[in-house]
């Protein structure tokens, strides 16, 4: 198959059409026509047009990614900021919206996360169980911070 190269037109259909479907940022959309070899000076024009019209706003795809990723997904804040980041969103959109979310809501996240994976997790002790432990919630993307607080509510690991 042949790549033929969109046109300005073909190239706004189509994004407005991925933007009317769903929450995209200006990064994502940026790489796509990265990828269709569409010059900078129509990717500013598109970029221009889909701002303008509401069809991207960033602010309010963060709003949604960041609520999504931590109760549908379970992540915590470090992996939201690390996938926000690949996806070349500034830190000053993400970050007040990360800062406003209190410790509480991770915590309603990681607590039952960490208890269903503690019955599947063989430890020969308590320190082991809580290694372990500890290791899945950084891999979710959990503070330290969060992680002490769900792992030291009480001694015994069945009150996780």
């Amino acid at each position: 198959m042949v790549n033929k190269q969109l046109s300005e037109k073909e190239a706004l259909i189509k994004l407005t059409a991925l933007c009317s479907r769903a929450e995209h940022c200006s990064g994502e959309m940026l790489e796509k026509m990265r990828k269709w070899k569409i010059s900078e000076d129509v990717q500013a024009r598109i970029m221009a047009y889909l701002t303008e019209n509401k069809y991207i706003d960033d602010t309010r795809f963060c709003h949604a990614f960041i609520l999504d990723k931590i109760r549908y997904n379970k992540w915590g804040r470090r992996k939201v900021e690390q996938a926000l980041w690949q996806k070349h969103v500034p830190n000053d959109i993400y970050a007040p919206i990360l800062n406003d979310i209190d410790d509480e809501e991770y915590l309603r996240v990681l607590r039952p996360l960490l208890k269903s994976k503690q019955k599947s997790i063989k430890a020969a002790s308590e320190y082991e169980l809580n290694t372990k432990l500890f290791r899945f919630a950084m891999s979710r993307g959990f503070t330290v911070d969060i992680i002490r607080q769900c792992l030291d509510t009480d001694d015994d690991p069945e009150d996780i």
